[in-house]
């Protein structure tokens, strides 16, 4: 497995380097945000370490590029610690936000819980209503017309539709989607929902996604064996 650690300071890029070489990772390393963006966009890498806080672009600015080359997973590791910023990583499409100082630990089991996804297989195709989900070329249609999505919210869809009938906790969503421990003080899944379902469901006649009174969500066309509403 190929990782591209982009970290601007120095002692904290060759701990990086040489911590994950030992645990036999091939690694490169950028410490500059071009420099960075650069190699994340030439070369094939099957993980990126992200920091925010980098000369030349930030992480913020490198994080829209490396989703549009596809399904590169993305931690951000950063100094920047409060929960806007990690809600803001995780819209932007990181698959997880680790705050400094580490455990190099956790990192690491952090870095192989994202890589054992990467190679997790799936349908090619989910259709629920006039819903279409095309997997191969991360394609969402509905009625025939293509709805753009940002990345956490196509994952949110894909989970959401991949588990269609039943009731989906907060928790299960949060450690899915975001990789994290579901916080009663965070509402990035409730966000997340209502901006997903602006796309999914606002423009269209049947509401697909459905809240589940005390439990979370569930997606469907008839939901009504479960407690909940689609408001």
């Amino acid at each position: 497995m190929k990782i591209l650690v982009i970290e601007d300071d120095p002692k904290t890029g060759e701990y990086l380097k040489k911590g994950l070489r030992e645990s036999r990772y091939t690694v490169d390393l950028s410490r500059t945000g071009p420099d960075g963006l650069h190699a994340a966009l030439n070369n094939d890498y099957d993980l990126v370490v992200l920091d925010v806080t980098l000369p030349g672009i930030d992480g913020w600015q490198i994080m829209p590029a490396l989703r549009e080359k596809g399904d590169m997973r993305v931690l951000f590791l950063t100094a920047r610690d409060q929960l806007s910023d990690r809600i803001r990583g995780l819209e932007l499409g990181a698959d997880d936000y680790l705050v400094k100082p580490f455990s190099f630990t956790e990192l690491v089991l952090r870095i192989r819980t994202l890589l054992r996804r990467g190679v997790a297989r799936d349908a090619d195709m989910y259709q629920v209503a006039d819903l279409k989900l095309d997997v191969l070329r991360r394609k969402v249609t509905r009625e025939g017309v293509e709805i753009a999505l940002t990345n956490k919210e196509y994952l949110l869809l894909h989970l959401l539709v991949k588990r269609q009938g039943e009731a989906l906790s907060r928790t299960l969503i949060a450690s899915e989607v975001w990789n994290m421990n579901f916080d009663s003080d965070t509402n990035v899944v409730d966000v997340a929902v209502k901006r997903l379902r602006a796309k999914i469901d606002r423009p269209f006649a049947t509401p697909l996604i459905h809240t589940v009174r005390n439990v979370g969500y569930a997606f469907g066309d008839a939901l009504n064996d479960l407690e909940g509403s689609a408001d």
